[in-house]
Order: C-alpha cells, then structure tokens, then sequence
C-alpha cells in the first residue's frame, strides 16, 4: 500500500513512545518528525509545516491536568488553522480529549494506543484537511425547534404574526430553554434581518462599563479611553438589539436604559451630542420581572417598555415528547461537526433519555448528545454512550418551596464554588454560565 504524504509531526516528552512512533508512521507517510516538548513547536511548524500533529496533553511528571495540551491546540490553530490536530491522551484525560475536540481538535487517541486506528486517524486527519469544505455547523448557525406540542405551536403563531413588525419582546424561561435561539429566529424573521443582531449578556458587564458598553465612549472620556469606541446601540442601527439577563441589571442603571429606549437617541460617554439610533429590541431573562417589580428591584416603567409582546419558553420537563427528536437534530448536528458516523439512537438510550428531569433544559440536552457523539463508537447512540448527571449529584443543593428565584441561583452558586474550590472556571462552566457573568453574581451575593 503506498504511503500517504501527509506531514506528520508527533509531540510527545515520553522516550519509549517517540522510539515505537519513529519505527511505525514512517511505513505510513512519506514525512514523519519527533519532538519531545512543544517548546519546539512554533519553530517547527513554521521549518517543516505539518499537515497533522499528534499532540500529547501532558508534558510534565508533575501536571496532568491536560492544561499544556489544551494551550497548545490553540497555539496550534491560531498559527495554522489549517493544520489538523490528533489529541494523545491517557484514559483518564478523556473528558479533557472531548474539550479539546471542542475548541478545533480533528480527533483524540487513547494511550495505549492500538496502531491501525492510530494510523487510520491520522489518515482520516489529513484527508480532511484537504476537503474544500469541511461540514461543520457553527454555534450560531441553530435553527429554532418548535416540535408538535400546543404550547410551542402558540408561541410559533405569534412570533409569525410579530416578527415582521418593530414590536418590542420579552422572552422569559429557565436557563438553557433557548431564549437566545428564539430571539435569532425573531430577527431571522423580521425586516431587518439583512442587518447586524447584537447580542449583549446584561449580566456580564460591570456597573463601571455599562454606559461605555451600551452606548460608548470618546477617546479621553476616562483613563483607559485611548480610541473612540462604538456601543452596542449603534453597532445595531438599523437591526436588532438582543439583551440578554436584562434582569440582572442594577436598578440606577435600568433608569439610563430606559432613556435610551424612551428617545432612541444615545450619548457616548464623555460626549454631549445625541446619536439617534434605530433598533428592534428584544430582551430576554430566567427572573420573574412581575415579581421583582413589585419588591422594587426593577423599574415597572422599564418593565412596560420591554414586553410589547411577552413570550414564556416552558422548561423541556413539559414538553416531554420533543426529547427524542431534539435528540436525534442533536446527533445529526454533531456527527457532522465531529465526523463521526452516528445516525440515530437506540431504543435503550432513548428511554433513559426520556426519563431525565433535564433541570438544565434543551442545553444540557444539547451537552449530552455532543459528549455522547463524541465519545461512541457505534452508529447508534446507546445508553452507555449517555453520561447523564443525576438531578441529586453530589454537591447539589437544597431548594425550599418557599424559595425566591435568586435565593436558589444564590445557592446553586455557592454550592458550585464550594464544589469546585473556588476555581472560577470549573464552577461557571458546572453553571453554565460565562466567567464575567459568575463575577458579576459573585459581587452581587457578596460570596
């Protein structure tokens, strides 16, 4: 059998496993380098341009958190998109494997690794780098799912009668029903989606950069202002303002929001000239706003202003029978993403997919179904494949019925920081939430 001519170059600090490389990919590709640290490795990407590289994630005794790996594949892809990178992992740098494949790794290898499958990766590696166009479908590509269920088919009908129109929207819903993909589909819908949709987390942007954030800032206006910077209202003139947690908004700062709404005009910071600005708005929140207006935590004026139209995304508990359908769009979509050859589920896995609570809504769904197709090395997706998290994990919390809204987000916060000792990404990741969006409730709860 000839030999491919894909470049191969291999990563790895461990002598024996450089000696068994360095005798079996040569009988495979035309091109094989060795190095035993990715300190080497700007300098031979650069000298010998490798099509693949086989990337250990670790390169220290000590560390094993797969962190090095991690940098580097994206020092990799930064230098070189094009260049395909095979993961090396141990067993147990799995779950770390599948993160890496996330951020624009082709594929991991398991050590130790059996030879034909090493091979047929790092094959299947440069063979894809070569396609024209590789199927990849990117985050922001999702469609909206509206399933059969009574309660969708009347939100549908409704955005299909307002979506043509400059009505204001408030989406409301738990946390990952897909407040942000029904907002896209509004402005996919409407007159203006030839135009920019600008999506802001509310909860995300510090009180001392709101103004500068939203409406922006001359140069000079304070110390850090070194250029003139354009806010989101303006980068939306003329299509859509989605403003997402707008109930985490501290009320002092509702009130310059909701003069900005009430004249749409804005002020740049350090400015005093007006910029009038046209922009369909749609806001979106997991808060009960109803609630918060009558304890006084947000604006009843603002309140009015936002929900022209109020659309409420029921939790997927209550629709049940969308499960498996949005399992299996799920599937599709990342066998594509993922190249991997994963057409449907099994009966078993089906039923234990349908009888998870899924607190974390279509996302965690999502999650799973991405992990699974990842991970299976079956065309069916089996229960085996499924790692599920039970409602009751270690570390979970407890919720009195008598719970307001922020007191359970307030313990589902402090549950997550002591369970990951404080380790701000670990815990905003278990949250499902960005790092600036966990400082913001951190301050806020004063944890």
């Amino acid at each position: 059998m000839a030999k491919s001519k894909a470049k191969i170059l291999v990563v790895d600090d461990n002598s024996g496993i450089r000696a068994a490389l360095k005798v079996l990919l040569p009988m495979h590709f035309l091109q094989v380098e060795l190095i035993p640290s990715p300190k080497e490795l700007v300098t031979k990407m650069t000298n010998f341009r490798p099509d693949v590289v086989l990337l250990d994630m670790n390169f220290h005794t000590d560390i094993n958190t797969g962190n090095e790996g991690l940098y580097w594949l994206s020092e990799i892809k930064k230098r070189s998109p094009e260049t395909e990178v095979v993961l090396f992992t141990a067993y147990a740098d799995i779950q770390l494997a599948v993160e890496g494949m996330k951020r624009g790794a082709f594929d991991f290898i398991v050590k130790p690794w059996d030879n034909e499958k090493l091979v047929e990766t790092l094959k299947n590696a440069y063979n894809g780098r070569n396609k024209e166009a590789k199927t990849v479908v990117p985050p922001s590509s999702m469609k909206m799912f509206w399933g059969k269920g009574p309660a969708m088919s009347g939100i549908r009908q409704t955005v299909e009668k307002i979506s043509a129109t400059d009505a204001t929207v408030l989406i409301t819903g738990e946390n990952g029903t897909g407040k942000d993909v029904l907002a896209g589909e509004i402005h996919r819908m409407s007159d203006r989606s030839l135009r920019p949709m600008v999506c802001v987390d509310a909860g995300a942007i510090t009180e001392t950069l709101f103004e500068s954030e939203l409406f922006g800032h001359v140069k000079g206006a304070f110390t850090d202002a070194h250029t003139d910077h354009i806010g989101k209202f303006e980068q939306a003139n003329g299509g859509t303002l989605f403003l997402d947690e707008i109930g985490n908004i501290p009320p002092h700062l509702q009130a310059k929001l909701l003069r900005a709404l009430q004249n749409r005009c804005i002020t740049r910071v350090g400015d005093d000239k007006s910029i009038p600005v046209d922009i369909r708005l749609i806001c979106a929140t997991n808060k009960d706003l109803k609630h918060m207006v009558a304890n006084g935590e947000f604006r009843q004026d603002l309140y009015y202003r936002i929900n022209t139209f109020e659309l409420h995304l029921p939790a997927l508990r209550e629709r049940t029978d969308e499960i498996i359908p949005l399992a299996e769009m799920f599937i599709k979509k990342f066998a594509e993403k993922y190249r991997r050859n994963v057409n449907g589920i099994s009966t078993d896995a089906a039923e234990l997919l349908k009888g998870h609570s899924w607190s974390g809504n279509i996302r965690e769904l999502s999650n799973c179904i991405e992990k699974a197709v990842i991970l299976s090395e079956n065309e069916l997706l089996t229960a085996a494949d499924i790692e599920i998290v039970p409602a009751r994990a270690s570390g979970s919390i407890d919720v009195s019925s008598t719970d307001t809204l922020e007191e359970t987000e307030e313990k589902a916060i402090r549950a997550a920081m002591a369970r990951f000792g404080g380790n701000l990404s670990m815990a905003a990741k278990s949250l499902e939430i960005s790092r600036p969006t966990l400082y913001a409730k951190l301050k806020k709860y004063n944890i």
